[in-house]
């Protein structure tokens, strides 16, 4: 270690030591590489995973109540209910309402509720995601091209995924998706937040978004196509203001925490901890006490507790009213338990559920593990364990248990965890993280109000969709600054001298930057293209894994070691590597210095007569 008071000159002889790349691969061994970490087999992980996490720290994460816990729950609740809503609306319309909005609602209260009591890593949040609804469209498609009942073919599938989901603990492969480093791992969020600010803004592959309230064409404004008091523009308008301002005042009252403004700093922390539930309030008091003469759209909210599709006759082969126009009323509702039996004759159905069985696996495999392994880096400083073995068999029952009911499934969703991590952390003001509440009472009461909605569907109803896509965009735009990846690419539109001051910028060239920052624009161009096609959207697990090898095998013919551990390692990797380039830049005597004072502060001694230079 460098002297305290050593000072590097900036002068062309330090600057070319500083770039000077000739011996930094051998400053520490095997850099760049990633390791495996032991296996676990014969079902070991699962043991350790639950002894690490669930029997060590649950008391003390069911007793941590305090004000946080509570601004937590409700920005947790409104993170929640509304991606569950809106996903439960598109689940609508991808499988003709075999699963709806109450399926939704109903699955993300009970799998988030247990998660919560008895999941391994409860700051982690089971929801709704993308990647999951695509694979559900492809699903529906596939069982509908094979003329099998969709609700059987998926239970079959939710079968299979369990006993795949159990295999994977048993002998311990998710050790693999350890394998995954920053590079792949920003890659996949950066495709999560990409669908939350694209159907919060506007989403070129669907109708969804706030700017698209502006097309006249838009569904919303069919509803009022009769009525000569409607302009679409005007709703459109107001459908604008109501996003963006809620984004612009949760950003407001959160940047309170580290203002001068206020008593104290018990008031501003209030302010930043609730923000997201005050912006809520206020922009939808706006709209009911300023402009309720003007329509915007509302949530897609059930009308009563009861399965979304509703039969034309008894048998429930067709869905009312669309197949039975001349029908008043409908017959009934689909039963909540799937007849794994009614299979339209196919015996070998149940069979060839067991081939998407495996991409689902992969999908949940990845869409876990990696938000997991975003949750638990480091940096985040947790303290109670991992359970990636655990969760993932938890994760198989409760969607095969989905499966059965005709809900849909549910996985990590990585931008909530991200939004919940943040929320209950304790930050500096560089965003470092300090401590973290790590706490089950949070997803616990959030996903209770989650359960609790469906018997308050009308009060729902008052809430504008277009204030939900503004919570849906802050919660976008709030993860991007913690990404590398994000920070990289804005590089390109910087003036070098301005880059901010990291590791890799102190000791790489832009050019081998931006070279790096390429290469996973490429691949996250890829996975993005993929997810959002329909005709090859089923291969998008196989994509996002293939992530993986290409960082091990394919990027070292590229970069360095050394490169790679900058931009891609762990921190105290890339801390121990640039101690060693930090020596390696010393001259002779310097670095004998060093020496001295290093063996001085390792015994105890104090150089008075640097002390008193130095006074």
């Amino acid at each position: 270690m460098a002297p305290r008071d050593t000072v590097y000159d900036h002068n062309a002889e330090s600057m070319d030591k500083r770039y000077d790349s000739s011996r930094n691969a051998d400053l520490i061994a095997d850099a760049g590489k990633v390791h495996m970490d032991k296996p676990q087999m014969w079902g070991k992980g699962i043991i350790s995973d639950v002894k690490r996490t669930v029997l060590t720290h649950w008391k003390d994460e069911m007793i941590n109540l305090n004000q946080k816990t509570i601004a937590v729950t409700l920005l947790l609740f409104i993170s929640v209910i509304a991606p569950t809503l809106t996903f439960g609306a598109v689940y609508g319309k991808v499988t003709e309402n075999r699963i709806g909005a109450i399926e939704t609602i109903l699955a993300t209260a009970w799998v988030g509720c247990t998660y919560a009591l008895f999941g391994g890593m409860p700051t982690c949040i089971i929801g709704s995601t993308g990647p999951v609804l695509a694979f559900s469209t492809v699903i529906y498609n596939m069982s509908d091209s094979l003329d099998i009942p969709f609700l059987s073919f998926n239970a079959w599938i939710s079968a299979w995924l369990f006993g795949y989901c159990l295999l994977a603990g048993f002998f311990d492969l998710t050790r693999f998706v350890r394998l995954a480093t920053r590079f792949t791992d920003e890659i996949f969020a950066l495709l999560i937040v990409s669908i939350f600010v694209m159907d919060a803004i506007g989403d070129p592959f669907s109708d969804v978004g706030i700017l698209r309230y502006l097309a006249p064409r838009h569904p919303s404004h069919e509803d009022f196509e009769d009525d000569p008091d409607y302009d679409f523009k005007t709703t459109g308008l107001l459908s604008v203001i109501l996003g963006l301002g809620t984004t612009s005042l949760i950003f407001f009252f959160r940047s309170f925490k580290f203002s001068p403004f206020f008593c104290n700093q018990g008031i501003r922390t209030s302010v930043h901890d609730f923000a997201v539930t005050a912006s809520v309030v206020i922009w939808t008091l706006v709209k009911e006490l300023l402009f309720d003469n003007v329509d915007t759209e509302g949530l897609n909210v059930p009308e009563r507790f009861e399965p979304t599709f509703a039969c034309c006759d008894a048998s429930c082969l067709t869905f009312f009213p669309d197949d039975c126009l001349d029908q008043a009323a409908a017959a009934g509702t689909r039963s909540w338990f799937v007849d794994f039996s009614d299979l339209n004759g196919k015996a070998w159905a149940p069979f060839l559920a067991a081939g998407p069985a495996v991409l689902a696996f992969v999908l949940c495999f990845l869409d876990n593990g990696i938000t997991w392994h975003l949750i638990n880096h480091k940096s985040h400083n947790l303290q109670h364990g991992e359970a990636y073995n655990y969760d993932l068999c938890l994760s198989g029952f409760f969607n095969f248990v989905n499966g059965m009911l005709g809900l849909p499934w549910l996985v990590a969703t990585t931008v909530p965890c991200i939004i919940h991590l943040n929320a209950l952390a304790d930050k500096d003001k560089d965003g470092k993280f300090l401590s973290v509440q790590e706490t089950r009472l949070t997803p616990l009461f959030a996903h209770l109000l989650v359960g609790v909605s469906i018997l308050a569907l009308d009060v729902l109803k008052l809430l504008p969709l277009p204030v939900l896509y503004g919570v849906f965009l802050f919660m976008g735009l709030s993860s991007l600054p913690n990404m590398q990846f994000w920070n990289r690419f804005l590089f390109f539109f910087m003036q070098p001298s301005e880059y901010p001051e990291t590791v890799y910028t102190r000791y790489m060239s832009k050019a081998r930057i931006h070279k790096y920052t390429l290469f996973q624009i490429f691949f996250f161009a890829l996975v993005f293209i993929v997810q959002n096609f329909k005709v090859i959207a089923i291969v998008f697990p196989l994509m996002t894994l293939l992530c993986i090898p290409a960082r091990l095998f394919f990027l070292p013919r590229f970069f360095e070691g050394w490169e790679l551990l900058l931009l891609d390692g762990e921190d105290e990797a890339i801390s121990q590597w640039e101690e060693a380039k930090q020596r390696s830049m010393l001259s002779e005597d310097e670095l004998r210095m060093a020496t001295k004072h290093d063996m001085k502060i390792d015994d105890g001694e104090e150089d008075e007569e640097s002390s008193e230079d130095h006074v």
